[in-house]
């Protein structure tokens, strides 16, 4: 029988991640690749981490993520709101902690659309006299 795995999924602009938690020996899973394979930008690393650290788990649970859509940042923000919640949904009494650190707030900001008669959101042609 397989182990008891916590799932929480995340969004972030149009990123959506799967992440799945389990006991374990900290190994970190995103897209089948190493997270300091598939995160390669300074911080993004860290970033995604936060919930583990702010609450005490690094090193302690296997974390596997399948993330879908967007960019890099897009990414890393789902990942890590996905995270924070499969943590919850493993220790309810966590939520003060994750709360306190905006690791559970769905960051709601997304790309405007671009507007007629506009290049693109608010961007307007160049202005000729003549």
């Amino acid at each position: 029988m397989a182990e008891q795995f916590y799932e929480g999924i995340g969004r972030r602009k149009t990123s959506t991640a799967r992440v799945r938690i389990q006991p374990g020996k900290g190994e970190f899973i995103v897209n089948e690749k190493p997270v300091e394979e598939y995160f390669t930008r300074l911080g993004d690393h860290s970033k995604i981490l936060g919930p583990l650290d702010q609450t005490g788990f690094t090193g302690k649970l296997d974390v596997s993520v399948k993330v879908l859509g967007g960019g890099v940042t897009g990414q890393t923000g789902a990942v890590m709101h996905g995270l924070a919640r499969a943590l919850l949904k493993m220790e309810p009494e966590l939520r003060t902690t994750l709360r306190k650190h905006g690791f559970l707030t769905r960051d709601s900001r997304m790309k405007e659309r671009k507007k007629p008669g506009l290049k693109r959101a608010r961007k307007a042609p160049t202005y000729t006299k003549r």
